[in-house]
């Protein structure tokens, strides 16, 4: 038993030489008032914990499931697209008939999520005699997302 305590003795001790050892600088640190570490020149120093920071930029980030983006273009290439702006994830579709139907339609699709669910997705659809039924705004929610799960298997199979 002794020999035992003697190992976690000694293990914690050396895990702690490693920590300490992490520092890499003889120079002295100070903490600012944002918290970041700082040395003496004014220098922001990585540490551990800038891992769990979201420091990303929302100008260069993209916060879209990519599988609904593609599902979504690819269920309505009948339809021209207007705009697209993957930063926001709104994609605006001009008016379009559906191949075999005679009505034309427009939509505007919004991917709000990074994750593939269906809360990720909010389609508008118009006629342009007005306002679609909430039976066919479903009918193509449901295509634009079993389309992208399959774009997801087809994807993991890389």
């Amino acid at each position: 038993m002794a020999r035992s305590t003697a190992f976690r003795i000694a293990a914690a001790g050396m895990a702690l030489l490693m920590l300490a050892s992490c520092a890499g600088s003889d120079s002295p640190v100070t903490i600012n008032q944002n918290l970041s570490r700082v040395d003496e020149d004014g220098n922001r120093r990585d540490t551990i914990w800038d891992l769990f920071d979201n420091n990303d930029d929302p100008n260069v980030t993209v916060e879209v499931n990519k599988y609904i983006w593609a599902a979504a273009l690819d269920v309505l290439s009948f339809l021209p697209v207007e705009s697209a702006d993957p930063f926001t994830g709104v994609i605006v579709m001009g008016y379009g008939t559906p191949p075999g139907g005679g009505r034309a339609y427009r939509a505007t699709v919004f991917v709000k999520d990074p994750a593939l669910d269906a809360r990720s997705l909010t389609l508008a659809l118009q006629s342009r005699s007005g306002a679609v039924s909430s039976a066919t705004v479903r009918a193509v929610e449901d295509a634009i997302l079993t389309r992208a799960r399959q774009l997801r298997v087809q994807d993991s199979r890389l």
